[in-house]
């Protein structure tokens, strides 16, 4: 009979498995939104669901049984102070799955494990910073260009040195033969 078996074990031991939602629950909170297979993101749900549930009191108490499962105090501090209140009001269901499809490599179904009301950052940010990286690298080339011009002036190009030949091998062999051989060492009794 499979009485109490509702979990799944995902190929992995009870320790990696546990270990393995931990990371995946930090990760979640920290970034707000992740990308895993179906089956790891269906097992995960209710863990986090828990812990968003204990963030909406923050008491010394539940802040404990949060450090239990996550051991980063940080992530446990935006746990308490962003996560939590946002979804004082909601009573339950703060996350949401989203399925991809198959991955490529080995058709696993892959899915989004996402906060509802999550917003991807926008992308008038992203283009700043490409603006920035473009305007640093036409800087950094213009310097190269300039340092570069009285750095050929100066230095004139060196010459190839000249090939040394392969010295004779019958000289080793020689050296070898010259030397005594060690006699094998006495058995002990």
């Amino acid at each position: 009979m499979r009485h109490g078996m509702a979990n799944r074990k995902l190929g992995r031991t009870t320790g990696h498995r546990l270990a393995m939602f931990r990371n995946q629950l930090a990760s979640l909170i920290d970034k707000e939104r992740i990308i895993t297979t179906l089956p790891k993101a269906k097992e995960l749900r209710p863990q986090i669901e828990r812990l968003v549930t204990l963030g909406r009191n923050d008491s010394v108490h539940a802040r404990r049984q949060a450090a239990r499962l996550i051991g980063d105090d940080a992530i446990v501090a935006k746990l308490f102070d962003t996560v939590g209140p946002r979804f004082s009001d909601r009573p339950g269901g703060y996350t949401r799955i989203i399925k991809l499809g198959a991955r490529r490599g080995d058709a696993a179904e892959m899915a989004i494990l996402e906060f509802v009301g999550y917003e991807p950052p926008k992308e008038d940010a992203a283009a700043e910073k490409k603006a920035a990286k473009a305007k640093k690298a036409e800087a950094a080339s213009a310097k190269e260009e300039e340092s570069a011009a009285p750095a050929e002036e100066e230095k004139p190009k060196k010459k190839a040195a000249p090939k040394k030949a392969a010295a004779p091998k019958k000289k080793e062999k020689e050296e070898k033969e010259e030397k005594p051989k060690k006699k094998p060492a006495a058995k002990k009794k």
